[in-house]
């Protein structure tokens, strides 16, 4: 396997042979009539739509994403992590210091993919469809692909890793894979459907259209790995390389565009044991010292500015001593991933030289949004790993289906919680707030919210036959939405008026770059953003930004206070409504209203976030907008039943998120699910006849459950919920998802005389 290094790479004669293995395997591997089809599509592009110069002339186009990373996290954006080869391609390119994604993984691949806002694309929110064309899960067919707007400039596109853009990750039929990579406009695909999940075990791993497991691939074997063991992240990166190396003896001459989309540094925080000991010990200093260093780099480096920038203070009340240990584990293990990553791109840079094709490839590096606060794996009480495993193992062909693995290959439990150390196969913990602060150095906010911690991105960009001010900065603001113009330019393509069958295609959203390759200037629109109800929008210099659906508008001045910590809305209300009137413009005539709506069944907006006590009894049902909202909150419930048999007494969401109490073989359990991971308290307790059955989700603390006042002891410590469960509340059965370990609707032997809830 080649390594390089800034300009530096070594090889052996065993890792040559391995990557001539790999690259003869994946050029054989396509059938005669794929072959045929592209043949006949180039042919046909050849007689409709002349090119504008020889292939020769125009670059190969390659856009890596990462996922889940703050502005600050890489070293020439002023991180302590090592990524030699990201920094060597901003040395010898240039370094975007406003560029903007739009805070959330799928939105942010929509816009990218197709050159639009994301509710224009159809994909506002996640994947599922709200009832409205902006937030379907789905990328509309108003849209074009950037593979599917080259392919009349004869390009050829492949991609390698994570396309999450569409709902349908377990189709039943070739037709619900109309929103797959095959299906719009990329020649080759290796990656995954889904957003998140191991990076040992990845879900919806895909070949072309073809689920596989990665321990049973005969076109990606230990034979062709860096690292004997499988990684994702250097499983896409190998692919990547595998396609440069592939390409000018299959292709030549088209030029190709090529989409990495790593899903490193996503939790959970998965990494190899030689990459998190590099980094062992090297935040032993802590949050704010960290912070506090990276803060000076990145004014040494010119990416910030001093005089509009504010290192705000961690609060000391973050660190918990008692948890320190455990919690600068996770951000070794979330450098060790962005290490990883970075040799992965210096492999796929090593195979462009080797090829002959780096000087005219344009490389293009971002991220999907800011890093992330989520609480994901952090709740509750966790412990080392066993000795042995408890479980059988899976065998190698199965397909791992689940976002959070219920095991590990090799039969070990999911451990999350505090006291699991992060980075083996067999855990699934997040990195936290406190280090996505220091990770978004030394902006406002996280992943999910529109101010600059949670949009703003690097963005490098590398390409020798064009960019005449190597190692220099670009201050101006640039948007995702600039990306698919950029590409059309350099490609010297046409952005279709219509495709899919004549269906009319939305105008492109963004400007080309390629003016400030050369020092040039670009004429800037207003940029905008929505995301779970936070709104903003940017003109010039100016930003007004609101928190969620019912936030205040909040004005800054960008150029002189990029940390956003000085409000201007008071003393410019003229200006603010000009700014809201632009974005409400924007809204009307880009599917962004109604404003985040909620999920079928009544969800978000109308949630019942004020009811605190619950009284309820035999078979009652609460739809999720009424039913208790529980994130972050401690629960308490109080059951007064007559048992007679098996069922759920109560439950409230499904297989992914929620908590219910219920009789199984004649015993009682309680149950709280996170990310789909169940907690299962039994009680050992088999009650018969009348029963009072007390149990409480703290948000920190053990479970309690108490039966016919019997205290059942534990020291189970999952954790309030994070979100609500989209599944509402029954009372006596379960017909939604389960949410315990049993199948619905598991209806309840007995009566429910009452049930109290209290939410605190």
């Amino acid at each position: 396997m080649f390594h390089f290094v800034a300009e530096t790479q070594t090889d052996g004669l065993k890792s040559r042979n391995r990557h001539r293995t790999f690259s003869h395997r994946l050029r054989h591997r396509i059938a005669a009539p794929a072959i045929s089809a592209v043949v006949a599509l180039f042919t046909q592009t050849l007689t409709t739509t002349p090119l504008k110069a020889q292939a020769a002339d125009r670059p190969n186009i390659i856009y890596i994403m990462a996922d889940d990373m703050g502005y600050s996290d890489i070293g020439c954006y002023g991180s302590e992590i090592q990524t030699p080869n990201l920094d060597a391609l901003a040395e010898k390119g240039i370094r975007f210091t406003q560029f903007y994604n739009t805070a959330r993984c799928c939105p942010t691949r929509a816009s990218l993919m197709t050159g639009l806002y994301p509710h224009q694309a159809g994909i506002g929110h996640m994947m599922e469809d709200r009832g409205f064309d902006g937030y379907r899960g789905e990328l509309n067919r108003h849209c074009v692909t950037i593979p599917e707007a080259l392919k009349s400039a004869g390009y050829r596109s492949y991609m390698s890793g994570k396309w999450h853009v569409t709902k349908t990750i377990a189709p039943s039929s070739f037709a619900e894979k109309h929103n797959w990579p095959l299906q719009r406009g990329f020649d080759q695909f290796y990656g995954t459907i889904h957003g998140a999940g191991s990076f040992f075990d990845p879900n919806t791993l895909t070949r072309g259209n073809d689920f596989i497991s990665p321990f049973a691939d005969p076109e990606y074997t230990a034979a062709d790995r860096e690292d004997e063991t499988y990684y994702y992240t250097n499983a896409i990166a190998d692919h990547a390389a595998g396609y440069v190396r592939e390409h000018p003896s299959r292709s030549n001459p088209e030029p190709f565009f090529m989409y990495v989309s790593f899903t490193a540094a996503h939790w959970p925080m998965h990494a190899l044991d030689k990459d998190i000991e590099k980094y062992k010990g090297k935040y032993d200093a802590g949050y704010a010292a960290v912070r506090n260093a990276r803060y000076q780099r990145m004014i040494e480096l010119g990416v910030i500015d001093k005089e509009s920038t504010v290192n705000w203070a961690i609060p000391d009340d973050w660190m918990n001593e008692e948890e320190w240990e455990w919690d600068k584990r996770n951000m070794e293990v979330y450098a060790a991933m962005i290490d990883s990553m970075d040799r992965g791109i210096g492999r796929i840079v090593a195979a462009l030289k080797e090829t002959d094709q780096f000087d005219n490839t344009m490389i293009c590096f971002f991220q999907d949004n800011g890093g992330c606060a989520e609480n994901y794996g952090r709740g509750g009480q966790g412990g080392p790993r066993a000795k042995t495993p408890s479980l059988p193992p899976v065998p190698n062909q199965l397909i791992q289906p689940d976002m959070t693995p219920k095991q590990s290959r090799d039969g070990f439990p999911m451990r999350t919680g505090v006291g699991s150390l992060a980075g083996p196969a067999d855990t699934a913990i997040g990195y936290g707030k406190a280090w996505a602060t220091v990770s978004n150095t030394p902006f406002r906010e996280y992943k999910h919210w529109v101010h600059e911690g949670g949009i703003s991105t690097p963005l490098i960009v590398h390409w020798p036959s064009k960019i005449n001010r190597p190692g220099s900065l670009e201050n101006t603001p640039s948007h995702l939405v600039d990306l698919m113009a950029t590409a059309i330019d350099v490609a010297e393509g046409t952005y279709p008026k219509t495709f899919h069958n004549q269906n009319p295609i939305k105008p492109l959203q963004g400007k080309s770059l390629v003016p400030l390759f050369t020092g040039g200037s670009i004429e800037r629109d207003a940029i905008f953003w929505e995301h779970e109800g936070n709104r903003a929008v940017r003109e010039g210099d100016f930003k007004l930004v609101a928190k969620g659906t019912k936030g205040e508008w909040e004005l800054y001045n960008i150029a002189l206070d990029r940390s956003e910590q000085n409000n201007l809305s008071a003393q410019n209300p003229q200006l603010v409504k000009e700014l809201a009137d632009l974005w409400q413009q924007y809204a009307e005539r880009s599917d962004v209203l109604p404003v985040s709506p909620p999920r079928p069944g009544g969800h978000s907006q109308t949630m019942n976030r004020k009811q605190m006590r619950f009284h309820l009894k035999g078979k009652e049902t609460l739809a999720t907008s009424s039913a208790p909202f529980i994130p972050n909150r401690n629960l308490r419930v109080k059951v007064v039943a007559d048992i007679q048999g098996d069922g759920s007494i109560i439950a409230q969401g499904g297989s992914s998120h929620g908590w219910g109490i219920y009789v199984q073989n004649g015993e009682v359990f309680f149950v709280v699910t996170r990310s789909g991971k169940r907690n299962i308290l039994a009680s050992g307790i088999t009650p018969k006849g009348k029963t009072t059955i007390e149990a409480e989700l703290p948000r920190q603390g053990p479970l309690r459950l108490r039966i016919n006042e019997q205290n059942v002891p534990t020291n189970m410590r999952p954790g309030s919920l994070s979100e609500q469960p989209q599944d509402g509340l029954q009372v006596g059965q379960d017909t939604g998802g389960a949410v315990g370990n049993y199948k619905t609707p598991f209806p309840f032997s007995g009566t429910i005389d009452s049930v109290q809830i209290d939410l605190k």
